[in-house]
């Protein structure tokens, strides 16, 4: 569906930002058993990224936080995008290798899916995007998506033999935050804010799941109440999402998304290069065409 107010083309997802409950634990799943690069580290805090240094993910620890109870609001999990089969496959063999467990998988029709909780429960995605010509768009000018079954074996076989002639060596350059999927409370609450607001195009609207994205793309983020209809929030002493930077091309377009959310009495607190604000659900959005972590946001 079309939207007079759409985002560029150009805009992603940039980072995301967990509270988790032990840093050497995750910074050791994170990158032993997926394939993240730590970039910098501190006593309670790790930026995570690609070998070239690209950011994607910052660890904060919160001593004694508790699992996020099921029946709320917050992550469902956020998904990282290989740049091909192959690599999605060669991770899925070093997996196996480590001996974690994954947690499902699909054919999405315009992406395969692998699925998993890191320690504290947080819900990843690990996934590759078909090219785009093979994506079939319907009338109503929405993409087609499915969950269909995911031959694990073959991706795994095509894995291990990739892995027998080049050695694990983590995520490639070109790996990127893909997309954020979020649990809302009411799916209309989540169309007027990321689709009326925000500026994000409907790519495909369900009766219980909304998504959502920029230029085309299948979705940026996905939102859905299948297990938070009119649920509460998590309380501050959970594990899960803390942000998730959405990065737009300049700063023009920062201030045009801004000036919609204050027209309508949103909150925001300006920041260098970008602003906070936060969902009908508190989820926080790091909005900006600037760095994509900084020290103070993962305090």
């Amino acid at each position: 569906m079309s939207n007079q107010a759409a985002l560029p083309a150009a805009t992603h997802i940039g980072t995301a930002a967990l509270t988790i409950a032990n840093l050497d634990r995750s910074v050791q799943f994170y990158t032993r058993v997926l394939g993240f690069h730590e970039l910098r580290r501190n006593e309670q805090t790790a930026v995570l990224g690609t070998q070239g240094g690209n950011p994607l993910l910052a660890l904060v620890q919160q001593s004694g936080a508790t699992p996020q109870p099921a029946y709320t609001t917050g992550l469902y999990h956020i998904a990282t995008l290989l740049p091909s089969r192959n690599d999605l496959a060669r991770v899925l063999a070093h997996m196996a290798q480590e001996h974690y467990p994954l947690s499902g998988f699909a054919d999405h029709l315009v992406s395969e899916a692998l699925y998993l909780d890191d320690p504290d429960g947080n819900g990843l995605e690990l996934y590759r995007d078909r090219p785009r010509a093979e994506w079939h768009w319907q009338d109503d000018g929405q993409v087609r998506m499915a969950s269909d079954p995911l031959d694990v074996q073959q991706l795994l076989n095509e894995g291990l033999q990739s892995l027998t002639e080049q050695d694990w060596q983590g995520f490639p350059e070109g790996t990127m935050v893909g997309h954020m999927h979020l649990r809302v409370g009411n799916i209309q609450q989540a169309e007027q804010f990321y689709h009326g607001l925000l500026g994000f195009d409907i790519i495909a609207h369900m009766p219980q799941a909304l998504f959502v994205s920029a230029g085309g793309y299948h979705h940026h983020i996905g939102l859905n109440t299948w297990q938070s209809k009119d649920a509460p929030r998590p309380s501050v002493d959970s594990v899960g999402l803390r942000f998730f930077t959405v990065a737009l091309p300049n700063q023009e377009e920062v201030q045009k998304v801004c000036a919609r959310l204050q027209t309508a009495g949103v909150a925001v607190t300006e920041q260098k290069q970008g602003f906070l604000t936060r969902d009908p659900w508190g989820n926080v959005l790091f909005v900006t065409n600037g760095p994509l972590v900084s020290d103070k946001l993962i305090q």
